[in-house]
């Protein structure tokens, strides 16, 4: 069989079209949301196909990383943002963090193709295997070095939307797989009659996740077993530079203590929710016993109310303190606050909360120029947080909502809470990303999720991922978020199963690369 690949395609014009392929795929995720880009992936697979020549597997891994390089810079270049924050010290980093973020996440999709390429079957049976090879280093991508799996293309759906559902199934690496798989297939239409049919199968799978889906979204929602949970989220727009003025910080407290204290419209909120970061201070400084701060806390809330606050906190000795990036629960008394749970971050991001290989990197000068220090410690593995006798919550602080199935599943959770510090990326596309892949950890694990952000996007979702109306901040915007805790999904094959399902369609792509004897195998074709 021979692929049809023009012959005018020289090496310029294949790794410009391996650019173009990436950029397109990037451009389907929110909130860009054009969907016709995910035929980037079929583009992938069609120059990995023509990628022959002399050395054909460092051409495939140059063109698959090519591809990463544009799909992961268009994703990741509000991390740029950050380092404007003090741009008289660190701007100048700004753009070679964000080309060196790119490039390094590149390696993945660069030895996916690799990977690809080495156990690649003849005929159309090959887009299951490129669906196997990426959708496993992108796994990959998400565990190495505490991982960043940011924007996985299964997560290219809007969530709340049908197919988003499908992760309730398959989790966001499994739909990566489904994704991958429909997407790339039109790369083998002309490739005969087998070729139709695979493409006329992909158009019909993606039927069948939209129906299953759509069924998924539109099944009953389940019966409060429970009195219901009343929240309040407090998003007071402090933008993250002005953290850095000392004369400002009696203004931030009082932006957030006196959102904390508006008048309810009905009965007042059980359950308080400042993000992360709200107050540029050390958690044990701010709430020692005495403090104006403390009683200011105190006076916003109702007694009986109960308040998470993100923020920073140490232990230890003065010499050696031990710092964790925290969320603190704090129920007000009578005429005070006391201290009724704490959890601490436990999965770190990388060159930002701690060093990889943090003796190597100080003799190399990084652990200065990146101004770390010690960063901070890591907290014990996830677990839900009892904040009062009726109530409990799985925290995830930031980074950790990124990743499916970080926290295993609990019976009686109430609700995912998600404090994040999104002000460090301005009004980028980043924080409206990080609103949209957080989501996906509620249609997972069929949890509410409770979402509260120093700058937007705030945010009351429901348990297939759905905001509430009326229960968003959006950038730059100032207020609260009152309403009812939605009630807790039907449990889910994903919240069941774990990763199970994704390794089995791994199998399956396992299956399609096994070369049958006698099986004809692809032609090698000039590119």
């Amino acid at each position: 069989m021979t692929l049809p690949v023009p012959s005018k395609l020289t090496p310029w014009r294949a790794r410009g079209l391996a650019l173009l392929a990436g950029l397109a795929a990037a451009l389907a995720h929110p909130p860009f949301g054009i969907l016709p880009g995910l035929l980037g992936y079929a583009a992938l697979l069609w120059l990995l196909d023509a990628a022959d020549g002399p050395r054909p597997l460092r051409s495939a891994f140059f063109r698959g990383w090519l591809t990463g390089l544009a799909y992961f810079g268009l994703s990741t270049w509000w991390i740029a943002e950050a380092f404007m924050v003090d741009a008289a010290n660190q701007g100048w980093m700004a753009p070679f963090a964000v080309a060196a973020m790119a490039a390094g996440m590149a390696l993945f999709w660069g030895l996916a193709a690799v990977l690809y390429r080495l156990v690649r079957p003849p005929g159309a049976r090959r887009v299951l295997v490129f669906a196997g090879a990426f959708a496993a280093l992108e796994w990959t991508r998400g565990h190495i070095l505490t991982g960043f799996p940011w924007n996985l293309p299964g997560e290219t759906w809007k969530a709340g939307s049908a197919v988003s559902q499908v992760a309730a199934l398959v989790g966001a690496y499994g739909l990566t797989w489904f994704t991958l798989a429909i997407a790339a297939a039109p790369a083998v239409w002309r490739d005969g009659r087998r070729g139709r049919i695979a493409v006329g199968a992909a158009l019909a799978g993606l039927g069948v996740l939209f129906a299953g889906g759509w069924l998924l979204r539109a099944a009953p929602t389940p019966v409060a077993g429970q009195a219901p949970t009343t929240v309040r989220i407090i998003q007071a727009d402090i933008p993250q530079e002005s953290k850095w003025d000392q004369a400002r910080f009696a203004q931030i407290v009082q932006a957030y203590v006196s959102l904390t204290a508006r008048p309810y419209a009905g009965k007042p909120a059980d359950l308080v929710v400042w993000p992360e970061g709200a107050l540029p201070l050390a958690i044990n400084d701010y709430m020692v016993p005495g403090s104006w701060v403390r009683q200011a806390i105190v006076d916003a809330l109702k007694p009986g109310q109960v308040m998470l606050l993100g923020g920073y906190r140490y232990e230890g000795t003065p010499d050696k303190p031990v710092y964790y990036n925290s969320l603190v629960a704090l129920r007000r008394t009578a005429g005070d606050v006391e201290v009724v749970g704490i959890y601490d971050k436990h999965r770190l991001v990388p060159f930002g909360e701690y060093l990889p290989a943090d003796a190597l990197m100080t003799k190399l000068g990084v652990k200065s120029m990146a101004h770390l220090g010690d960063g901070f410690a890591t907290g014990p593995a996830p677990r839900p947080l009892r904040i009062a006798p009726n109530l409990l919550v799985q925290p995830l602080i930031c980074y950790e909502s990124l990743f499916p199935r970080l926290a295993e599943p609990a019976p009686a959770v109430r609700a995912i809470v998600n404090v994040s510090n999104d002000a460090w990326f301005g009004v980028t596309s980043g924080p409206l990303q990080h609103l949209n892949l957080a989501s996906y950890r509620a249609i997972e694990t069929g949890l509410p999720l409770i979402r509260a952000t120093p700058t937007g996007v705030s945010a009351l979702i429901d348990a297939r991922g759905r905001i509430l109306p009326h229960a968003r901040l959006n950038l730059g915007e100032s207020g609260v978020i009152d309403g009812k805790v939605p009630n807790v999904g039907f449990p889910t094959l994903f919240s069941r199963l774990g990763h199970w399902p994704f390794g089995l369609l791994l199998l399956v792509s396992f299956a399609a690369a096994i070369r049958v004897p006698g099986g004809r195998r692809l032609e090698k074709v000039p590119n």
